[in-house]
């Protein structure tokens, strides 16, 4: 697999043409992968592309694989950001996720990380599960608040179609999702981050000042990227592609040199229905002048026009010619964003 993403580097070394700024390694496990697979790759990936020197290069990681000796190699190879899937900080909550660590280890990675010099880290964490009482949940934003996490990702659970906590709960085995409770426990969360000065900068996303993942961040502001792997999505402002996502079908793709993707050519209203779902997001909000300039006044119009009920609702406010969402509408940003798409 390493082998085999290297190749791809190779191959679509022309796909960026910019300075790379931002270098994420994740949407799996790499933190399982040895030392020399990870400095393989980030060699490699240094040989055939233009990084910039400031760039941030993080790399997601399982409590459990945090150990010194993980930590001070994952610095030598220059990686100055970690992502650690922490979820909760509950023995329960994490042995109904499935999770393979325990609770002292979410605390105890966070500070062995900090103690090896990494001060840029970001957690995850899952709230509105079954079981997850308030208070729990009230619990888990103080202790990451209290270890100093400088970034804060947290999820509502959701329950994808035919996976086997779908499956469990139709069978009466799991209560189902209660949306009220998560709007409760989102409602907590910001609260709780606001009075810690944390800032709101996307709907998931919580940062101390100048801690916002510059990597996420270029998602939202409509950069291109290129991703590598089974199942990589990439995106240039025109098209959209993705990577196969048989691990085996893709291994013999590259053996033969072929790059096995599907892409999508982005129409003008598909490429303004992306900003408006993305920007609606963010704390900056979708800009009305940037929509007239790239797609049309009446574009702006209409959008405008459609955002009329929720700015009345005072879900949503027209701030410096930007729509934004108010506190009050930021739990519902999906919704909001899909009755606004032309």
């Amino acid at each position: 697999m390493v082998q085999a993403i290297g190749k791809e580097m190779l191959l679509r070394k022309t796909y960026l043409s910019e300075t790379v700024e931002t270098v994420y390694l994740g949407g799996g496990t790499p933190s399982l992968l040895p030392v020399s697979d990870l400095e393989q790759l980030l060699t490699q990936f240094y040989e055939q592309y233009t990084v910039s020197t400031d760039a941030e290069i993080t790399l997601e990681s399982n409590p459990d694989d945090i150990t010194a000796a993980n930590l001070a190699a994952w610095r030598k190879l220059g990686i100055n950001r970690l992502s650690i899937g922490i979820q909760s900080f509950f023995a329960q909550d994490l042995q109904w996720m499935n999770r393979a660590h325990t609770a002292q280890q979410s605390i105890d990675s966070i500070q062995l990380a900090q103690a090896a010099g990494f001060n840029n880290i970001t957690i995850d964490l899952i709230y509105g599960t079954p079981g997850l009482t308030d208070k729990n949940w009230e619990q888990n934003i103080d202790t990451a608040l209290s270890l100093q996490v400088p970034h804060l990702s947290c999820y509502a659970l959701t329950v994808e179609p035919r996976t086997a906590l779908d499956k469990m709960i139709h069978t009466g085995q799991l209560p189902d999702v209660d949306p009220e409770q998560q709007a409760r426990q989102f409602s907590i969360l910001t609260q709780k981050t606001a009075l810690a000065g944390l800032e709101h900068y996307e709907i998931s996303n919580f940062a101390q000042p100048g801690f916002r993942s510059r990597h996420n961040s270029s998602y939202w502001q409509g950069k291109s990227y290129l991703g590598l792997g089974p199942s990589a999505h990439s995106f240039n402002g025109q098209s959209r592609q993705w990577n196969v996502s048989n691990n085996s079908l893709y291994l013999s793709s590259l053996a033969k040199e072929e790059l096995p993707f599907e892409v999508e050519i982005l129409t003008e209203t598909q490429q303004l229905n992306e900003y408006i779902m993305t920007g609606l997001r963010t704390i900056e909000g979708v800009s009305l002048i940037k929509v007239s300039e790239n797609w049309g006044g009446d574009k702006a119009n209409i959008l405008q026009k459609s955002a009329e009920k929720y700015i009345r609702s005072g879900q949503v406010r027209i701030h410096n010619h930007h729509l934004q969402l108010e506190p009050t509408g930021k739990f519902f940003a999906d919704g909001i964003a899909a009755d606004l798409f032309q």
